[in-house]
């Protein structure tokens, strides 16, 4: 009791980063995330929205915490999964909101402000409008976003590739290489220590490029080739056995529909992408990535693109929430309290 009566005298806000593979929480006042944990059961499925599931998660969240739930307002940052613009992933959507609202303010909870990982980040490089592209554990999102606002209307495109995919395919490579493993947790280690994106794969391919790792119980690692065809899954997925498109096409169909259908008269907001998400860290995505938008791209669309790495890693969603958070006008323009939400008339403020 003395430990939570502390807590409430803790400025700020409590923010929780949701996602499918991995959750983030802790205070908006302080540096870093408090504490992360993987996330067992996909709370964020938006197919199907658990009231029990959501208080549940929450419940544990505060209790780790330490802290009551009515003490602080909540920002809530979650994966963008559904993409369509169609009236039955509106409904989705809308379930999906009533869900987490309902069971955060039946914890008394004073105030929610949910919004997507996607334009987080983006706040997280200081910018309001451009094309976010987040590599999640699972999929990886390419989402315009104008002044704040997702532009569904414009072409948000998810790839079932992420960071996950790229980790078993690493696994993969190195059991083929008799490489023995104790976990998928030492492979993802090797993954971000030692793996880079090929400026040019095909030359890369005639290269040596060992390198070596010791893992702490586990012993030493040597990677070659695996170093960059493990990258390589997120331009060619195939080599992986998915059916996908690559990144750079999926963010040049984004680049060429918000050029098809721009209405402000300025098409560079498009042009600037930010990354997030632990595996956009790879060394070379950056430059990759604006290379093949240069070669897939007309000069009329391709001129003055710019790919932003992002700033704080895996944990960049995270910080564009505590950035909204420290701002003057937070909670009051940001948040919908307990009876806002009964009367159902600030819903469509956030995602």
């Amino acid at each position: 009791m003395r430990i939570y009566r502390q807590r409430v005298h803790v400025p700020g806000a409590v923010i929780v980063d949701g996602g499918s593979g991995y959750y983030k929480f802790g205070w908006s006042k302080y540096a870093c995330p408090s504490g992360r944990s993987a996330t067992f059961s996909e709370f964020v499925n938006i197919e199907s929205p658990s009231y029990f599931r959501f208080r549940n998660f929450f419940a544990s969240i505060y209790s780790r915490m330490q802290v009551k739930a009515s003490t602080q307002p909540i920002v809530l940052s979650l994966p963008l999964r559904n993409d369509d613009d169609t009236e039955s992933a509106r409904v989705s959507r809308r379930q999906l909101k009533e869900a987490i609202y309902t069971a955060l303010f039946d914890m008394d909870v004073p105030a929610v402000c949910a919004v997507n990982q996607a334009t987080l980040a983006l706040y997280a490089a200081q910018r309001t409008s451009g094309i976010a592209v987040n590599i999640g554990f699972q999929v990886t999102s390419v989402v315009p976003i104008l002044h704040g606002k997702v532009m569904r209307t414009m072409g948000v495109e998810v790839v079932d590739v992420g960071g996950l995919k790229l980790t078993e395919f690493l696994r993969e490579q190195m059991q083929q290489s008799n490489m023995n493993l104790r976990s998928l947790f030492t492979v993802r280690i090797l993954k971000e220590k030692l793996c880079y994106v090929a400026a040019d794969y095909e030359n890369e391919l005639s290269k040596d490029t060992p390198a070596s790792l010791e893992v702490p119980g586990e012993g030493w690692f040597t990677l070659s080739k695996e170093r960059f065809t493990t990258g390589e899954v997120l331009f060619q997925p195939h080599i992986a056995g998915v059916h996908a498109k690559g990144l750079h096409e999926a963010v040049a169909l984004c680049m060429d529909h918000c050029h098809a259908v721009e209405s402000t008269g300025d098409d560079a907001w498009f042009k600037t992408v930010v990354l997030s998400g632990g595996t956009a860290c790879l060394p070379g995505l950056v430059e990759r990535l604006e290379k093949e938008l240069h070669g897939l791209l007309p000069s009329s669309i391709s001129k003055g693109i710019r790919v932003i790495s992002p700033a704080y890693g895996a944990d960049t969603a995270w910080f564009g929430a505590k950035l909204i958070s420290n701002l003057s006008t937070f909670p009051e323009s940001w948040c919908v309290t307990k009876k806002q939400f009964r009367r159902k008339s600030r819903l469509n403020l956030v995602w």
